[in-house]
């Protein structure tokens, strides 16, 4: 049996008491594959790193490291936030690394979307590995690993090219010399956060909106630039700030903001203002795998415009994209 591959007659879980039984499953097979080894744990704050954590800080306790490692394509703010909630409410042995410089050097000028994804996950197994080094005992990679990566990653489409590599998946170097721990690889989404709560993880946390392992690379379209980069992270401020605020954050699956590298002519303090246009991406879904377009009333994406206009240096459209997946995927890259 292909352990990468979910068995047909394996049932969905969607009740507490099947979450229950497939952590105390989990917790088995990862002490017998552990052993008295410590396990690192690649902790963005999503949904499922979080799960990922709580399940093995269970199986394993004190012998899971798990490290934050900012890349510079966080959102505003994110970083300071895994830091408080992880370090203090999870009890997580937790390493911060800034490695904002080093990402953003490797990406410069590269716009191809899977090289950009596989110059991130190279890098990130890179940085596990150096963090590795510094401790003793660790043999083990842990990832949130969910299975619409390795169904996106592996699946031939009729052209026998995969839909788009995942940095979990498809960007791990061949001569890795950790074993890696992927509890959930074989659970989609809306599975993940039943365990969740299972796992007595904070209601916020289980349902935190989904955020892509390469962060704000896949949503900065074609060539990094800092301060496109810096744009996009102040018009996803915005939008996530007026979803909050509009009562949507709870109601919609995912929404975000990205930014293509073009630019278009546009007027500001009657003058010749040149600008990329902001593009608003809000999708509901239960397992990843298809997705529907959240129908957004005009007077708040009115606002949203007049705000990330105004706001955001280098911006001078606001753009709504209107395709479900298929045929689009949720993210652009």
């Amino acid at each position: 049996m292909n352990p990468n591959v979910r068995p047909e007659s394996m049932e969905r879980i969607t009740t507490l008491a099947q979450a229950n039984a497939f952590i105390e499953e989990q917790v088995k097979l990862v002490r017998e594959q552990v052993g008295d080894k410590k396990v690192l744990l690649a902790l963005s704050g999503g949904v499922d790193s979080s799960v990922v954590a709580a399940l093995l800080i269970r199986a394993i306790g004190k012998q899971l490291v798990c490290v934050h490692v900012n890349h510079g394509l966080m959102r505003k703010g994110e970083s300071e936030q895994v830091i408080e909630v992880f370090g203090k409410a999870l009890d997580a042995n937790l390493i911060y690394v800034d490695a904002t410089d080093r990402f953003l050097d490797l990406l410069a000028g590269v716009s191809d979307p899977e090289k950009k994804r596989k110059i991130i996950g190279g890098e990130f197994i890179k940085v596990f590995d150096e963090e590795a080094a510094k401790l003793e005992g660790i043999d083990f990679l842990a990832q949130g690993t969910i299975y619409p990566d390795i169904l996106e990653s592996i699946k031939a489409a009729e052209s026998g090219k995969p839909v788009k590599s995942h940095h979990n998946v498809g960007g791990l170097p061949e001569d890795m010399k950790m074993e890696l721990v992927e509890p959930v690889k074989l659970l989609f989404k809306d599975e993940v956060r039943v365990v969740g709560e299972a796992l007595g993880l904070p209601h916020g946390m289980v349902y935190r909106q989904p955020f892509p392992g390469p962060g704000l690379g896949v949503r900065c379209l074609g060539a990094i630039t800092r301060d496109r980069l810096h744009a996009l992270r102040e018009a996803d401020a915005i939008l996530r700030e007026e979803f909050d605020n509009a009562g949507l954050a709870g109601k919609v699956w995912q929404y975000f903001i990205a930014i293509p590298d073009v630019k278009s002519v546009g007027v500001r303090n009657e003058m010749r203002y040149e600008g990329w246009p902001a593009i608003i991406r809000a999708v509901n879904t239960t397992d990843a795998m298809s997705a529907t377009i959240e129908e957004i009333p005009y007077a708040l994406l009115h606002k949203i415009t007049d705000r990330i206009t105004h706001e955001v240096e280098g911006i001078n459209r606001v753009l709504y994209d209107l395709t479900p997946k298929p045929i689009g995927t949720i993210e652009w890259e």
